[in-house]
C-alpha cells in the first residue's frame, strides 16, 4: 500500500518520452506537490506566478541530471515530503515569502524531485526523452495548480486554495511519521 502513494519508488519501466511524461503521474506525493507549486505562485499573484513553476522545472532538470551521474543526494526523498509540508502550509496560511526566499525554497524543493528521478533511470535509456517527459509532466502539473487557484478565486466564496493547503500539508505530514 505505501508503495502506491510514492512517484519515486523506482519500479517499472523508465524509457523514453512517455515513460518520463507518466513517472510523475504515478504517486500521490509528486502530483500533490507539483499542484502546490502551481497553487502557490498563483497565490502570490502576477508577481511570481510563472516564474516559480518554470525556476522549478529548471532546477528540477540539474537534480534529475545529478541522479543520473550518481552523484548522492542523502536529503532527496526527504525533501520531497518537506516539499509538502511546507507548500501545503504555506498555502494554508496564505504567506507570501520574499522572491530571493521563495526562489531558493522552491530550488530545493525542485533539486529533489528531479534528484529522485534522475536517479531511478536505468544507465541504458537516453536520458533526453525521460527528461523531457517527466519535466513537461511536471510543468503541465504546475499549470493544473495555477489554474485551479484562478478558478478557486473567481468562481468560489470558500477559500479552496487553503484548504488545498490543509490537506497537502496533512498529507505531507502523514507521509513524515511514515
Amino acid at each position: 500500500m505505501p508503495s502506491l502513494v510514492f512517484a519515486h519508488t523506482g519500479a517499472g519501466p523508465h524509457n523514453g518520452l512517455l515513460h518520463g511524461f507518466s513517472h510523475p503521474l504515478s504517486g500521490l506525493d509528486h502530483v500533490l506537490a507539483m499542484i502546490a507549486v502551481g497553487l502557490w505562485a498563483a497565490q502570490a499573484h502576477s508577481r511570481i506566478i510563472w516564474l516559480i513553476p518554470l525556476i522549478f522545472v529548471t532546477v528540477m532538470g540539474v537534480g534529475g541530471l545529478l541522479g543520473m551521474i550518481t552523484l548522492p543526494i542523502a536529503f532527496a526523498e526527504n525533501g520531497i515530503t518537506l516539499s509538502l509540508l511546507v507548500l501545503g502550509t504555506l498555502l494554508a496560511c496564505r504567506k507570501h515569502l520574499p522572491l530571493g526566499a521563495s526562489i531558493v525554497l522552491i530550488g530545493l524543493f525542485a533539486l529533489c524531485h528531479g534528484y529522485a528521478h534522475g536517479s531511478e533511470m536505468p544507465q541504458n535509456v537516453s536520458m533526453f526523452p525521460y527528461a523531457a517527459g517527466f519535466m513537461l509532466a511536471t510543468l503541465l502539473l504546475h499549470i493544473c495548480g495555477i489554474a485551479l487557484s484562478l478558478l478557486f478565486r473567481k468562481f468560489s466564496g470558500v477559500n479552496w486554495a487553503r484548504f488545498s493547503g490543509i490537506v497537502i500539508a496533512f498529507y505531507g505530514g502523514f507521509l513524515m511519521i511514515q
